[in-house]
């Protein structure tokens, strides 16, 4: 009997640590999301900056706000 007792607590500790892994990855992801949308403006001004720097050409969109491109991309289809 304690045999079978093991396994079955074996097996659920194995399904906890899954779920509890999946919940980690999520909240990870949600975390990224949650720091790209707010730092997108910077983020391409910084790189708009470096590629300058580099010899680069600025993009059009250098200049636009997330949302402004959002937009565009929604009239736009």
């Amino acid at each position: 009997m304690r045999s079978r007792t093991n396994r079955k607590r074996s097996r659920r500790q194995k399904g906890q640590a899954f779920v509890e892994y999946v919940i980690l990855i999520a909240v990870i992801a949600l975390a990224g999301l949650f720091v790209l949308a707010n730092f997108s403006d910077r983020l391409r001004e910084m790189i708009t900056g470096i590629t300058v720097t580099l010899g680069g050409e600025a993009d059009s969109t250098a200049d636009k706000k997330a949302i402004d491109i959002v937009q565009e991309l929604d009239a736009n289809g």
